[in-house]
C-alpha cells in the first residue's frame, strides 16, 4: 500500500508540472509594473488616487475592445480595423447629437456604424473566405479615409452635458463612468465565455475548426458573431472617445489596434486561437495604460513611448499560449 505521505507527495509533484508560468505571466508582470512605477514616481503622485482612476478612464476604450478581440482571436482570427472604426463611430454618433437625435439616436447610430463594420468583416472572411488580415487591413485603410472624408478632418464638438456624462466624462461619486462600463462589459463577456454554448462554441472554432464542425458548430455563424461584436465594441469606444473629449475626430483610436491585440494576447488568449481569457485581457489592458501613464509621467517623448509599446507587443507575442491547431 501506499503512503500517504508518497502519495501528497505525487499530488504537489503533479500540481506543480500543471502548473505553466505563462497562464499567469500578466498577472505577475502588471504587480512588477505597479510596484516599479510606485517605486521611482513615488515623488510624482502616481500612487495617488486621482491618477489611478485616470489610468482607469484612458484605458476604458482600449479594455472594452480588447474583451470583444478576446473572442475574435479565441476562433483564429484577428481585426485590425477597431481603431479606424471607433474613429467614424466617435463621428457618426457626434453628428446624430448635432442633428437633434439625442442621446439614444447617438448611441444607436455610433454603435450602428460599427455593427456595419463589423457585418462587412465578419461576410467577407465567412462567406468570400478572405484572411481576416487582409480583411481588416483593408477596411482599416478604408474606414480611416471615410472618417477624415466626412467631416474633412475637422472635429464635431458635442455640447450634449448629457451625453458627455453618460460616455466619458461623469462621475457618480468617487467612480468614474468610464470604470462602470469597463465593469459591466468584463462581466458580461466573461460569462458568455465560461459559461455559455455560445463562448464553448467560440473557443472550439479556433482550437479546430474542422472538428467542431462536424461536432454540430456552425463556425460560419460564430466567426461572424464575434465580428459583429468588435465592430459594435469599437463603436461604443468610440463614443466614449467622444465623451470624453466632448468631440468626435477621425484621430481617435489611431493605433489602438496594436495596443488592443497585445493586451489580448499578453492577458493568455492564444494567438492561433482555441484558448481565451476575459479577466486576463483586462489585467493586460490595465497593464499597458499603466505603463503608458507611467511613462508619461517620467517625460518620455511618443517616439519612446511608441519602442517600448512595439516591445510589450513582441514580448505579448512571446509569452502567448501558443495553442497550435491540428
Amino acid at each position: 500500500m501506499q503512503s500517504k505521505g508518497s502519495k501528497l507527495e505525487k499530488s504537489s509533484l503533479s500540481m506543480f508540472q500543471n502548473f505553466e508560468l505563462r497562464n499567469y505571466i500578466v498577472y505577475f508582470a502588471f504587480v512588477g509594473v505597479l510596484i516599479y512605477f510606485s517605486i521611482s514616481l513615488y515623488d510624482e503622485g502616481f500612487l495617488t488616487l486621482g491618477n489611478l482612476l485616470n489610468i482607469v478612464r484612458q484605458t476604458a476604450t482600449i479594455s472594452l475592445m480588447a474583451l470583444a478581440m478576446t473572442f475574435v482571436i479565441s476562433t483564429g482570427e484577428i481585426d485590425l480595423s477597431v481603431g479606424s472604426v471607433a474613429a467614424l463611430s466617435s463621428l457618426t454618433g457626434a453628428l446624430a447629437l448635432q442633428a437633434g437625435y439625442g442621446v439614444f439616436g447617438g448611441l444607436i447610430i455610433g454603435v450602428g456604424t460599427g455593427i456595419l463594420i463589423g457585418l462587412i468583416n465578419g461576410l467577407l472572411v465567412t462567406k468570400v473566405a478572405i484572411p481576416s488580415f487582409l480583411v481588416t487591413l483593408g477596411t482599416m485603410g478604408a474606414v480611416k479615409g471615410a472618417a477624415m472624408w466626412i467631416t474633412d478632418t475637422a472635429p464635431v464638438p458635442i455640447v450634449n452635458e448629457k451625453f458627455n456624462f453618460i460616455f466619458g466624462s461623469g462621475d457618480i461619486g468617487p467612480i468614474p463612468v468610464l470604470l462602470l462600463w469597463t465593469a459591466v462589459f468584463t462581466i458580461i463577456a466573461h460569462v458568455l465565455l465560461r459559461k455559455t454554448s455560445f463562448g464553448r462554441q467560440v473557443l472550439a472554432t479556433g482550437g479546430n475548426e474542422t472538428a467542431a464542425r462536424f461536432s454540430g458548430v456552425n463556425t460560419i455563424r460564430i466567426k461572424l458573431l464575434v465580428f459583429l461584436g468588435t465592430g459594435a465594441m469599437a463603436g461604443l469606444a468610440g463614443l466614449l472617445y467622444a465623451g470624453r473629449m466632448h468631440a468626435g475626430r477621425f484621430s481617435f483610436g489611431e493605433g489602438d489596434e496594436l495596443s488592443v491585440i497585445a493586451a489580448v494576447i499578453l492577458g493568455g488568449t492564444s494567438l492561433f486561437g482555441g484558448v481565451g481569457t476575459i479577466i486576463g485581457t483586462l489585467v493586460g489592458s490595465l497593464m499597458i495604460g499603466t505603463i503608458n501613464n507611467g511613462l508619461i509621467i517620467m517625460g518620455l517623448d511618443v517616439s519612446q513611448q511608441m519602442i517600448i509599446k512595439g516591445l510589450i507587443i513582441i514580448l505579448a507575442v512571446a509569452f502567448g499560449k501558443k495553442t497550435m491547431k491540428k
